[in-house]
């Protein structure tokens, strides 16, 4: 991952923006998820993978938004203007996808916290492509990203415990960048944790870096939280975190995103 994709998920944090307090915030959630198509554009997906050095397997990929050709997310997000509809096509676009090239493991959804208007709800045109394309919910996974939590925590909150009891695995993203992270885990239990790259940048030069990173495994350990480290580009990086008993990880070193389809994990990448 590089530091586009963290202006990608600023722009997403942005384009997110809004009120659930309102009749027409009402009006305009639930219209969304009635008529997810007709965005007015055209998007796609690329999928990176994300492994497990444990075993040597594929845990699972994230789905990241591309333009129709395999453009950059930007000019994507650029357009939105209705964030309920799009949030709702995305969901449905990355399941069908996903099932369509018959991914392995774990599928990993970016969600705007502020387009769910009850969870319960507007997950439902998500369920409805699942079962269409033959999909095992089981293997979805919901990313929102620590800035989101200062927004609004307690509808975050809601989110993961509805997701969790239908049996989704929800992700806290780019942990380490903002400012409510270690707050809210320890009032609410997400399932994944996402160390943010700039920690992870190179973590083999940095006393502090390892130090912090360190800790968060050991943390995630005793909460019985999965860590995941995403942004990996080197060897060297890599070897530090295996030390620390983190082996989920995600990053160039392994694999770039792959436009509608499966990456081929680079051979020298896997532990010798």
């Amino acid at each position: 991952m590089t530091n586009s994709a963290n202006n990608i998920k600023s722009k997403v944090a942005l384009v997110s923006l809004d009120t659930h307090s309102s009749d027409d915030a009402t009006q305009r959630a639930c219209e969304g998820c009635k008529s997810p198509d007709g965005l007015g554009f055209e998007f796609e997906f690329a999928f990176q993978p994300i492994v497990n050095l444990n075993n040597k397997t594929i845990y699972g990929h994230e789905a990241l938004v591309r333009g129709p050709n395999g453009e950059g997310a930007l000019p994507i997000l650029d357009q939105v203007t209705n964030i309920y509809q799009f949030d709702q096509a995305c969901r449905a676009k990355a399941v069908q996808t996903a099932a369509e090239i018959n991914l392995d493991g774990y599928l990993a959804i970016n969600f705007m916290p502020n387009a769910v208007f009850r969870p319960e709800l507007c997950i439902r045109h998500t369920l409805e492509t699942a079962d269409k394309y033959q999909f095992d919910t089981k293997k979805l996974i919901f990313e929102f990203t620590e800035q989101e939590l200062i927004n609004q925590p307690a509808h975050v909150a809601n989110i993961i415990n509805t997701y969790q009891k239908m049996g989704f695995k929800t992700a806290l993203d780019d942990f380490g960048a903002g400012y409510a992270g270690l707050n809210f885990i320890a009032n609410y239990a997400v399932d994944i944790i996402k160390i943010d790259m700039n920690l992870i940048r190179d973590i083999d030069k940095s006393k502090a870096k390892q130090a912090i990173v360190k800790s968060i495994a050991r943390m995630c350990e005793e909460l019985q939280t999965t860590v995941i480290v995403e942004g990996i580009e080197t060897i060297a990086e890599r070897d530090v975190l295996f030390s620390y008993g983190i082996h989920l990880f995600q990053g160039f070193l392994f694999c770039k995103p792959s436009f509608k389809s499966i990456g081929t994990i680079a051979t020298e990448a896997w532990l010798q």
